[in-house]
């Protein structure tokens, strides 16, 4: 697939424009024919959903059919080496495909943790056996166990962010315009496979966007997060972990500095879950009402300003990866430090609106 600029940005246009109105089309037909599938107990939504109206949880199917529209696309562009001889594509594929079944099977029939767990052992297993890991110390072992974290730490964490309309979607979008900016930064487009997937995976969300953002209509499911985090853990991966001045040095903190700041929204709300579950003792695993998203409700923002807000703290962070990609701002432990002081203080701010935001809604409570 040897495309010039012209050629490249042209084709990805139309692929796009193509994918959102044939995402835009799909759910439109599932909302019509299949309003029940994939709907969730109303205790459960209670539990775990903002709002409480039953909604069918199908988008994640529409995602995952353009997913393979996508496929289906690169297998008949011109190449230069067989399709089946890219090990680091056909990883990506079958990983991202694996956490769909899982997400399907979850919502199909809300399975036990543990067999979710293995599952999402198993995506991260894939990719490491693709080549497809991150690169951090030079000591397998430690790589390996680097990308299990990360692999299983993101399908969680975009299932966690899932809890409010539009949010997951809009962020998993700015990711991947992220993932598309820097590619073509570092002039990586030419021969690039991956970016057709990115192209339509982007597409399918920006047609799902119509009927998730809020008021929305349906939800993206475990179907739908599942298989956006190991797709979006593994082009992180490929394009956001491989900033390193030379591959013999242990460890380098400017290597965290790009997927720290790309995925800095469901980073900061997974952390910020997950500790202070575990402050009042309970399991960050279980489902409910305590994300940045809610405190920002009850901070006083509507869901409509909540997903402005956070859509831009995810987008400020492609033109700053940016500048450093490029070497506008030349990487130096100053710009390394600031980077990480930059993501201290987003942390920081949300804490502040959590604290302000839990205290409103217990006196609302009252």
């Amino acid at each position: 697939m040897v495309f010039d600029l012209k050629y490249s940005i042209a084709f990805l246009t139309t692929f796009f424009v193509v994918c959102v109105s044939f995402s835009f089309l799909i759910n439109w037909l599932f909302l019509k024919v299949s309003f029940n599938l994939g709907t969730r107990d109303n205790a459960e939504l209670q539990q775990e959903r903002w709002s409480a109206h039953i909604k069918p949880a199908i988008g994640g199917l529409s995602f995952f059919i353009i997913f393979l529209v996508s496929i289906s696309v690169i297998g008949i562009l011109p190449r230069e080496n067989p399709l089946f001889l890219d090990k680091h594509l056909m990883g990506i594929m079958a990983a991202s495909s694996l956490g769909f079944i899982l997400g399907l099977a979850d919502d199909a029939y809300n399975t036990n943790p543990l067999v979710k767990f293995i599952g999402q052992l198993s995506c991260a297993f894939i990719l490491i056996l693709s080549d497809v890991y991150i690169k951090v110390t030079g000591m397998p072992a430690i790589d390996f166990a680097i990308t299990v974290f990360w692999v299983i730490g993101l399908m969680n964490s975009i299932n966690m962010l899932d809890n409010m309309d539009g949010i997951t979607t809009s962020i998993s979008a700015s990711i991947i315009v992220g993932l598309i900016a820097v590619i073509f930064a570092q002039e990586l487009h030419q021969n690039n496979f991956n970016l057709i997937m990115m192209v339509g995976v982007l597409g399918s969300l920006v047609g799902f966007l119509f009927f998730n953002w809020h008021p929305s209509k349906m939800f993206m499911g475990d179907t739908g997060s599942q298989f956006l985090g190991v797709f979006l853990a593994a082009c992180g991966i490929e394009y956001f972990w491989q900033y390193k001045d030379s591959a013999g040095d242990f460890l380098e903190f400017k290597q965290f500095v790009i997927p720290m700041l790309m995925f800095i929204v469901p980073l900061t709300d997974t952390i910020t879950v997950t500790f202070r579950r575990l402050l009042r003792k309970q399991s960050p695993f279980v489902g409910g009402k305590d994300h940045i998203t809610h405190m920002l409700f009850y901070f006083g923002l509507r869901e409509r300003q909540i997903g402005y807000v956070l859509i831009g703290i995810s987008l400020l962070s492609i033109p700053l990866c940016l500048l450093l990609i490029t070497g506008v701002v030349p990487w130096t432990w100053i710009t390394t430090v600031s980077a990480f002081a930059y993501f201290v203080t987003v942390f920081i701010v949300f804490q502040v609106i959590y604290n302000i935001g839990q205290k409103r809604k217990e006196a609302l409570s009252k």
